[in-house]
C-alpha cells in the first residue's frame, strides 16, 4: 500500500517507517525538512502539519491508501482544527487514517475503557484538550463522511531510541551509585507500552477491518507505582536502587518541575495518574504486549551502547536530598 507517515523521523515514526518498508509498502514521510536519513526507499514531503495550506500543497496530486498522523507540536500545540484539515486534505481514497492520540485524552482517572468520555474542550492542559478535541473531530468526519479513522491511545512509551530523558535519567543515577528521589510516597500509578508494541498495533490496524471507526488503548495491562518503576529499572540494569522519598510540596517550592529544567524524576514522569484497560485491543487486535522487565532489559542494552544525553547535573537533586537528610 501507499503509506504516508506524518512525522516519521523520530522514536515511534522511525520504527514504524522501518516496519512498513520491511513489509513491502511504498512509504513516504511528511515533516518540516527537505530531506531525511531513513534510506532511499522512503519518499519525502516537506510541510508544516500545523499549516493546512502547506499540507494541501504537499499532497496535491498524490494518492495514499494509509496515513499515520503521529505528530504533535509541543511548542505551539496541534489543534483539532489542524488535525481535521490534515485529514480532509487526502480526499476520499483513504483506506485508513490512523491518529496517534494518548491516554492523556481521558483527562484524568483510572481504569479507562475506550467508551469513556474524553476530556472536555475546556480542559486547562493544552495537550489533553487538543488530543481529546482532535479525536472528536476525526470521529465526526467518520460519522458524516466515512473517514476510515482509527485512533490509538498509548500511555508512557519506552524503548530504544527514546528521545526523552526518561529511562536514561534513572540509569545515569543508578550507574553513578546515586539515590533516586521518589516524589511523595512513591505510590502514584504509571502505565507503559514498549515502542515496538505500539508500532505493532499501528501495523495491525492498517489491515484489521474491525478497527475502522474505533479507538484502542495500547498498553501493558498492569500499571506500576513510581516505586515499582524504579525497582524494575534497577533490575534491568542489575543495580539495587536506593530511593529517598521527598514531599512534592518541597520539590515544587524549590522550583522542581516534571518537564524541567529542574528535573527530579524523569521528563514528564511525575504527573497525576491516568490508567487504562486494554481488553478491547486484546480481543479485536490480538494484542500481546512485551513483558515490562523484558522490554526494559532490551532498552538498557541499547542505552549502554548509545546513550547520547548530556552529562547529568545533580546539583538540584543534591539540594533536595540535603533538605530531607
Amino acid at each position: 500500500m501507499r503509506v504516508l507517515v506524518i512525522g516519521g523521523t523520530l522514536f515511534i515514526g522511525r520504527r514504524l517507517v522501518a516496519e512498513l518498508v520491511k513489509a513491502g509498502h511504498e512509504v513516504t514521510v511528511m515533516h518540516r525538512h527537505a530531506e531525511h536519513n531513513l534510506g532511499r526507499k522512503v519518499g519525502n514531503l516537506m510541510a508544516d502539519r500545523n499549516d493546512p495550506e502547506s499540507v494541501r500543497q504537499a499532497v496535491k496530486g498524490r494518492q495514499f491508501d494509509v496515513v499515520f498522523d503521529n505528530v504533535y507540536d509541543w511548542e505551539r500545540g496541534t489543534t483539532a482544527a489542524q488535525v481535521e484539515a490534515t485529514a480532509q486534505a487526502f480526499g476520499d481514497g483513504l483506506k485508513r487514517y490512523i491518529f496517534m492520540s494518548s491516554v492523556a485524552a481521558y483527562g484524568d482517572g483510572l481504569n479507562h475503557h475506550e467508551d469513556d468520555a474524553l476530556a472536555p474542550d475546556t480542559h486547562p492542559e493544552a495537550y489533553v484538550r487538543n488530543k481529546a478535541m482532535s479525536e472528536r473531530a476525526l470521529f465526526r468526519l467518520h460519522l458524516r463522511y466515512g473517514l476510515p479513522v482509527v485512533t490509538l491511545r498509548p500511555p508512557y512509551i519506552y524503548g530504544p531510541e527514546n528521545p526523552y530523558y526518561r529511562e536514561a535519567f534513572f540509569w545515569d543515577r543508578l550507574r553513578a551509585g546515586r539515590p533516586i528521589i521518589l516524589p511523595g510516597d512513591g505510590r502514584r500509578l504509571m502505565q507503559f507500552v514498549h515502542v515496538k508494541d505500539l508500532v505493532w498495533a499501528c501495523m495491525k490496524v492498517m489491515e484489521e477491518p474491525a478497527a475502522v471507526g474505533n479507538s484502542f488503548n495500547i498498553a501493558n495491562p498492569r500499571p506500576v507505582t513510581q516505586q515499582e518503576l524504579v525497582q524494575a529499572l534497577g533490575k534491568a540494569a542489575g543495580k539495587e536502587p536506593q530511593m529517598v522519598k521527598v514531599p512534592r510540596e518541597l520539590i515544587h517550592q524549590a522550583g522542581g518541575h516534571p518537564m524541567g529544567p529542574l528535573l527530579y524524576f524523569g521528563f514528564y514522569y511525575d504527573m497525576p495518574p491516568i490508567t487504562q484497560l486494554v481488553a478491547k485491543a486484546q480481543r479485536v487486535l490480538k494484542f500481546k504486549p512485551t513483558p515490562f522487565l523484558e522490554g526494559l532489559k532490551e532498552t538498557y542494552r541499547w542505552y549502554v551502547r548509545h546513550n547520547g544525553f548530556p552529562p547529568p547535573d545533580y546539583s538540584f537533586e543534591d539540594s533536595l536530598l540535603a533538605k530531607v537528610s
